[in-house]
């Protein structure tokens, strides 16, 4: 009975940080009914996170015993290179987007700890996104992702857009997930098998079989829309404005992340990426992305809406090195992933300390909102200057790396037209990215809406802020341990 319990609890071990987090969960549920505290619910969240965030290096370290997946499970998740590089990027998202809430609920006169509950949910779904190798725990964990994020988009619901934005998401990811279920049933129909590998094996057979295309299509209809690639980004810009700002930044770097890494591993571990109309699909859907991201972001006024239509040519520039190198694209898109979430919350991070809740006129998401700020907060102003400059792709910043390995990697697919389009599509960034910052360097308004307090830097948001912003900084002066460390993310 001992040896059954003990074989039990080895099989666990390589799901130590989930765990964690599902104990903090609980922690957190027991805190709020004994009382209610914003700091006590906030400072649990953020260790929980910070445990299982060291668990997860130490086991990649070789300092925690990692132990062996338990049969029965290892259909379902699996937990390689790609998978721990994926879980340590969101661990150390969560942390940032818990840590901005702190502050940013700090003058909310309702219930704030609920707020923690919801995003701590979220992110078991998240991490176990990453692990997923058969459609049941894709299915399943990309529901645990969203539903409670449909919570916290409306969280301030006193506010009629933040309302908006959750009944919005809500409606349209309901419809992408019914989409992607009845996708994953034809495939079914067809092959006869959930887990993806198998799905390989049986492809030889059934290639141009028009239930497989078929299958294929829809959930790549859902997978794009939960990515806001064209033509399905119709949510992104209303959801990304009316959301509070560290649920904006959830929804961009946690939800981005942990859903490219699974699309990576559907696509390479299924052989999926080997039907042409696959590959032609995603090769439309990442032209569209960069086009309509970058052309609809130059005319925007919303600082918010700006970044929403970024991300979706953020998007198209990741499905390009997808459809370029095939099953060699796990390391770059995870690297590339990586960089845009770190930027995401050095960005939104800015908008979060400018913004309060329980203003209902909104937050600081206009670009007239900055106007000046250089001239009051230039710090702030220096951390916005870098987020921009790491999006366009300027050298010295690690958003340049990624997007050269993302060009490299369309002309080792010899895609010279998708390589065009990713040097198309940044000049275009280059310009409204630019624009953006003008403002922050323009003469100060007189009236001053919004504002940072003076002690931004010693607060909890502020010093993740600063933070984010000296990783950007060092891998883009410094970009080999960057590299090494994501060439280690590779799906077994």
């Amino acid at each position: 009975m001992n040896d059954f319990t003990m074989n039990d609890l080895m099989g666990l071990l390589p799901y130590a940080p989930i765990i964690a987090v599902v104990i903090t969960v609980l922690a957190v549920m027991i805190a709020i009914t004994m009382k209610r505290s914003h700091m006590v619910t906030g400072t649990i969240s953020v260790i929980g996170l910070n445990i299982g965030l060291f668990i997860l290096l130490g086991q990649m370290a070789g300092i925690v015993d990692s132990g062996t997946l338990v049969p029965a499970a290892e259909q379902l998740f699996v937990i390689d290179n790609f998978a721990q590089f994926n879980m340590v990027i969101i661990f150390i998202c969560a942390l940032a987007c818990c840590t901005l809430s702190y502050a940013y609920l700090a003058n909310l006169k309702d219930n704030k700890e609920e707020l923690y509950l919801l995003m701590l949910l979220s992110t078991i779904g998240a991490l176990l996104m990453v692990c997923a190798q058969h459609l049941a725990s894709f299915f399943m964990s990309l529901e645990m992702l969203s539903i409670p994020l449909y919570g916290m988009l409306s969280y301030t619901y006193m506010r009629t857009r933040s309302l908006e934005s959750g009944l919005k998401y809500l409606v349209l990811s309901a419809t992408a997930s019914a989409t992607l279920l009845m996708g994953m049933a034809f495939i079914y129909a067809e092959v006869g098998s959930l887990a993806f590998k198998p799905i390989s094996l049986t492809l030889a057979d059934t290639f141009e079989s028009p239930l497989l295309i078929l299958g294929a299509a829809m959930m790549m209809f859902g997978i794009a829309f939960k990515l806001s690639a064209a033509p399905f980004h119709i949510w992104t810009p209303d959801v990304y404005e009316g959301a509070p700002a560290p649920i904006a930044t959830y929804l961009a770097s946690v939800s981005k992340v942990a859903m490219m890494a699974l699309a990576v591993r559907f696509l390479i571990d299924t052989s999926l990426l080997a039907l042409p109309s696959v590959q032609m699909l995603l090769m439309v859907m990442a032209t569209l992305s960069i086009l309509l991201g970058n052309l609809l972001a130059v005319r925007q006024t919303s600082l918010k809406r700006l970044l929403g239509y970024s991300s979706i040519a953020h998007m198209g520039y990741v499905l390009i090195v997808i459809v370029s190198i095939g099953s060699a694209a796990d390391s770059i898109s995870s690297m590339y992933m990586a960089i845009y979430a770190f930027t995401s919350i050095g960005a939104f991070g800015v908008v979060t300390l400018m913004s309060s809740p329980y203003r209902l006129s909104g937050e600081a998401d206009q670009l007239i909102h900055y106007q000046g700020l250089f001239w009051r907060r230039p710090v702030l102003t220096g951390v916005m200057t870098i987020m921009m400059l790491s999006l366009a792709g300027i050298p010295l910043t690690a958003g340049f790396i990624t997007k050269l390995f993302a060009i490299l990697a369309a002309v080792q697919g010899t895609n010279w037209f998708l390589a065009a389009m990713i040097i198309l599509g940044s000049a275009i960034g280059l310009f409204y990215y630019l624009r953006v910052l003008l403002t922050l360097f323009k003469r100060p308004k007189q009236f001053i809406e919004f504002d940072v307090s003076k002690q931004w830097g010693l607060r909890t948001g502020g010093i993740m802020v600063i933070a984010v912003t000296a990783i950007i900084l060092f891998f883009g002066v410094l970009p080999n341990s960057m590299i090494e460390w994501a060439s280690l993310a590779r799906i077994w």
